[in-house]
């Protein structure tokens, strides 16, 4: 029966997400909500200009239905799915805006950085006391090892540093057509095994809807993409692996799986602070997507590499977790 489920629920939120897209992209166009293209980035990604954005509606909604759905046909929906819910949906909200101001309004940059990262602490204060009132734990588990820390309230200041954390590095790695796609499905993918592993079904159910809703996108992400998640979607995916990773205190194993994410973000610090310090660039641009682009390296061969380090990363962080400990 559960495993049905999860068959199912994948393939609910892909026929979602494929079938809401040929109709929600003309409707983007019609509104003319297309990406504008920032000046300082690959001059290739110039032609991108006018591609729908904000498809990562698409995606929260593909994700909802399926969740919300199939959760129910085994189990009453518990604060589990609440709280996965709520923090996807309170991102994507947060991304939404951004997005909305960037393509209606016509300011490039969107939000502000003090206000989205405003928005992003509210959510996680808010995510801190509803697991606060529902027990759920507040220690930090080292991976591989038998070793626990209790953080009790400081645990709001971690929780608060990881969903900001992974939902702004999701939305780095948003750089080219597929790549998030890709390797949030993987990512997503390995989390529905572990949570499927600890007997956390509303948690699996929901890994899985995100990959179908994911890769159904893909479909339309792939280059050359013909819609664009924008921060809609790359905030929510980036605050629910982050949530999945705490329901599952899996918390610090997430720097493994989600490893390209990781390593995008560690790009943009080190650029950062390199050029501030020194004055010189580690990198010919980042996040790290495009230093291979300037190296030479095409979109689709980027793209692929980073989905095989992703897949790798993932792999690794699986076994060692189910296998070896």
């Amino acid at each position: 029966m559960l495993e049905e489920v999860i068959i199912f629920t994948i393939i609910m939120s892909f026929m979602i997400t494929v079938l809401l897209s040929p109709l929600f992209i003309p409707f983007l166009r019609r509104l003319k909500f297309g990406q504008s293209i920032r000046e300082e980035g690959p001059k290739s990604h110039q032609k991108k200009s006018g591609t729908p954005t904000m498809g990562g509606i698409i995606i929260l909604i593909s994700i909802i239905i399926s969740t919300l759905v199939m959760t129910g046909k085994f189990s009453n929906i518990t604060f589990v799915t609440f709280l996965l819910l709520l923090v996807t949906v309170g991102f994507g909200l947060l991304g939404f805006l951004d997005d909305f101001i960037k393509v209606v309004l016509k300011r490039n940059l969107g939000l502000t950085s003090k206000q989205k990262l405003l928005g992003q602490v509210i959510i996680s204060v808010i995510v801190f006391f509803v697991m606060r009132e529902n027990g759920i734990s507040t220690e930090v588990s080292i991976p591989f090892t038998d070793i626990d820390f209790e953080l009790g309230w400081f645990y709001a200041l971690f929780l608060v540093f990881w969903l900001v954390g992974f939902s702004n590095a999701v939305n780095l790695t948003d750089g080219l057509d597929g790549l998030v796609s890709g390797t949030a499905a993987i990512a997503f993918g390995a989390f529905a095994v572990l949570a499927w592993n600890q007997s956390q079904m509303e948690v699996a159910v929901f890994s899985v809807a995100v990959v179908g809703a994911v890769l159904g996108f893909l479909v339309f992400n792939a280059h050359p993409a013909k819609v664009f998640m924008g921060d809609t979607g790359s905030l929510a995916l980036g605050g629910a692996i982050a949530i999945i990773s705490i329901l599952t205190k899996l918390e610090l194993l997430l720097l493994l799986i989600g490893g390209v994410f990781v390593m995008e973000t560690l790009s943009v610090i080190l650029q950062v602070a390199s050029f501030k310090t020194t004055g010189k660039r580690i990198f010919k641009m980042s996040p790290l997507h495009h230093h291979y682009e300037e190296l030479g390296w095409s979109e689709w061969r980027v793209v692929v590499t980073f989905w095989t380090v992703g897949l790798l990363c993932a792999a690794l962080g699986v076994y060692i977790e189910v296998w070896l400990t």
